[in-house]
């Protein structure tokens, strides 16, 4: 298996990634919702959540699948190429076919008349995946490529942002924009392709072996989109874009917080297939059981601390003129911990085994009980009860996955340090609920900065004085560090 990068170098450009993705909505939300209000807001997020559905039919099941199927052939640079050739042949039809739809439901929708021209311009989301075939990039691993690229596009975008969306009427300008940031850097990945796989045809494809496998992942990625984008779609049909914008501001922050939960993960994908394809059972296992102990210390706090300060939090990020917008981030938070649980259970267990069938059952669960409890809950309670149509979906797949996993659970959970973890939270939690009390401070980013020192910090301090395996694991080096550069400086 090719080494070039370790686990650590992946996960550490990963994180970086991921903790882009977190910066940079700080720094662009806050003045991207000033700007064009909630209703500007809701328009491109209705637009963005409708091009994800036509991008799903265009995509299939291929950018989950595209990894594993990559990562089993990665040291046959002619069985990579023809998987690949295969794969994009695939994707290229589809993303036609996908087109026409869309065209058509252009003008025979009048709900999608009305914002036409957003739509258009998000809809160069769907070619730009097409072409971009990141799902190769992920599956050899190029993690330092896909964060140098991915930054350098992010940076520019903010550029444009600022340069670019100056009245509530820039938001197909704002719309073009987010297109360019998120998929932009795409057109780099095909310029390198010829790096890793022969551009001229191979030879003896085979089309028919990917197909099976494609649906199934295609299938979990229509039960997955329905209760994480149909809310949204289903706002902006069922209420108004005033209430779609103060959905999307709490799905924002949920979003930046499941993306750093979930950064370990993704890189993990192609190794844990790896293992599982090679017999290395303990490896697997070892690992599944890290990853689920790094969900975990991430989670549990990070869940509970932006439950306590989803007003504060809102109203940082978006303005007052979102404060509604805090219930509903007090409902969907929850969801930041299921979605790290079921990102291993399903992605990083599941999938490399070959279970993506069980994946499906558990997604299609969540997608039926989002669905009907979004027709109940919305015209009642608008984004608040498509928050908590959302929550309760996360949870029931979450329920499923244990349920079909249980065996595997029960052989890894010694492993698992949930006391280790819950000790630390439920001090710091006191100890933040007691200054947020007593304290009075005017000033949300104060509150904000001074609570979350006080809350990570005593946590932090915790997690090291119980002797947390994962903390001590990852600190351990550079407190030895410290140490050691300590003691030269007192000897000078």
């Amino acid at each position: 298996m090719n080494q070039k990068h370790s686990i650590k170098l992946n996960f550490i450009m990963n994180f970086l990634l991921t903790a882009s993705s977190f910066i940079f909505p700080l720094i662009t939300f806050p003045y991207v919702s000033r700007i064009l209000l909630p209703v500007g807001t809701g328009k491109v997020s209705f637009a963005t959540s409708v091009i994800s559905y036509f991008t799903m039919f265009a995509m299939l099941g291929i950018p989950t699948y595209g990894i594993r199927a990559c990562a089993k052939v990665r040291e046959n640079k002619e069985e990579l190429s023809r998987t690949v050739h295969e794969i994009m042949f695939i994707n290229f039809i589809m993303t036609i076919l996908t087109y026409i739809v869309f065209f058509i439901s252009i003008m025979k929708v009048e709900r999608f008349q009305q914002d036409r021209n957003l739509l258009l311009v998000s809809s160069i989301a769907i070619v730009l995946q097409s072409l971009g075939v990141n799902w190769l990039y992920q599956g050899l691993e190029e993690y330092v490529y896909i964060t140098v690229r991915s930054l350098i596009f992010k940076i520019l975008g903010l550029g444009l942002l600022f340069i670019f969306v100056k009245q509530k009427e820039d938001y197909i300008i704002y719309g073009a924009i987010t297109v360019f940031t998120g998929y932009g850097s795409y057109i780099l990945n095909m310029i390198r392709l010829k790096k890793f796989i022969n551009c001229r045809p191979v030879g003896h494809y085979n089309l028919k072996r990917h197909m099976k496998p494609i649906l199934v992942f295609f299938a979990m990625s229509v039960a997955t989109s329905i209760y994480t984008n149909l809310d949204t779609v289903m706002l902006g049909f069922m209420n108004t874009d005033t209430e779609v914008g103060y959905y999307h501001a709490a799905v924002k922050m949920k979003s930046l917080l499941v993306s750093l939960i979930t950064s370990m993960g993704a890189v993990l994908l192609p190794r844990l297939s790896y293992y599982y394809e090679n017999g290395k059972n303990e490896e697997f296992n070892k690992m599944i059981a890290k990853v689920l102990n790094f969900v975990l210390i991430m989670g549990i706090p990070l869940s509970v601390y932006f439950i306590m300060f989803s007003k504060e939090s809102i109203l940082l990020l978006s303005g007052s003129q979102f404060i509604m917008a805090s219930v509903s981030m007090k409902l969907i938070t929850p969801t930041v911990l299921f979605i790290g649980i079921t990102n291993v259970l399903g992605i990083q267990i599941m999938v490399p085994r070959g279970e993506e069938k069980n994946v499906l059952i558990s997604v299609i669960v969540g997608a039926a009980v989002d669905f009907f409890l979004n027709l109940v809950m919305i015209p009642r309670h608008g984004a608040a009860g498509a928050a908590m149509a959302t929550t309760v979906a996360e949870f029931s797949v979450l329920v499923v996955q244990i349920c079909i996993l249980r065996k595997l659970l029960n052989n890894i959970k010694k492993e698992v340090h949930w006391i280790k973890i819950c000790i630390p939270v439920v001090i710091a939690t006191i100890c933040s609920f007691i200054f947020k009390s007593v304290v009075q401070v005017k000033s949300n980013f104060i509150l904000l900065v001074c609570s979350a020192t006080i809350y990570f910090g005593i946590y932090g301090i915790l997690l090291w004085g119980v002797k947390e395996p994962e903390v001590r694991e990852i600190g351990t080096p550079y407190i030895n560090k410290i140490k050691s550069k300590l003691k030269k400086m007192r000897k000078r």
